[in-house]
């Protein structure tokens, strides 16, 4: 399974089904008639996609435009990012400040403000789609998951169970300096608050 393959499996799990659950259950199915090989592959794309976007600016990002966020919700969310699809992924990945553009991130921070409950469908986590790989390989081996880490470890990945950035650490409470490196993001956020 090549990269274009693993986000035409992604995105066309968004189209073709309306909540999480029923996006996991339409991956592991298509997941679940494929080669054991094609499920590594799959989750070696989902460990690059999430390599890419485990950053302390991206974990500063999720905190301003949330508030908050744990080790375990950083880690989900980098799930979430991967389920809005390529092109916005990427865009994120590049910038993080352009998650103010996104629509799904643009709904989530007006739900918030106008004190609107999110359902688990709006959470800006998906931790189970780290883990439809693992199902799939299952059901297609008979083996144990540790079977599926050895395979990427084979592979030359390294494995992680919680966030790991490797760029510039910072205070991701202190809101100037938050302010300073996400400008449009702090920006976008007071002014909607001063509308509220």
């Amino acid at each position: 399974m090549n990269i274009d393959e693993f986000w035409h499996l992604i995105e066309e799990s968004a189209r073709e089904t309306a909540t999480k659950e029923a996006r996991l259950r339409w991956l592991h199915e298509r997941l679940a008639q494929r080669p054991s090989e094609e499920i590594v592959d799959f989750d070696a794309w989902i460990v690059t996609a999430r390599r890419k976007v485990d950053t302390w600016l991206m974990w500063g990002a999720m905190r301003a435009l949330f508030g908050g966020g744990s080790d375990d919700g950083f880690w989900y969310f980098q799930m979430w990012l991967v389920g809005l699809g390529r092109e916005t992924f990427e865009r994120v990945a590049h910038e993080p400040d352009a998650l103010v553009d996104v629509p799904a991130v643009q709904r989530l921070v007006a739900m918030k403000r106008n004190q609107k409950m999110w359902t688990d469908d709006d959470w800006p986590e998906f931790e189970e789609l780290g883990y439809v790989a693992r199902r799939a390989w299952d059901q297609v081996t008979g083996q144990e998951r540790e079977e599926l880490a050895e395979a990427l470890r084979s592979r030359g990945y390294e494995l992680f169970a919680f966030p790991n950035p490797t760029d510039e650490a910072w205070e991701l409470d202190d809101r100037r300096e938050s302010a300073l490196r996400l400008p449009r993001i702090h920006q976008c956020m007071r002014e909607i608050y001063r509308r509220a």
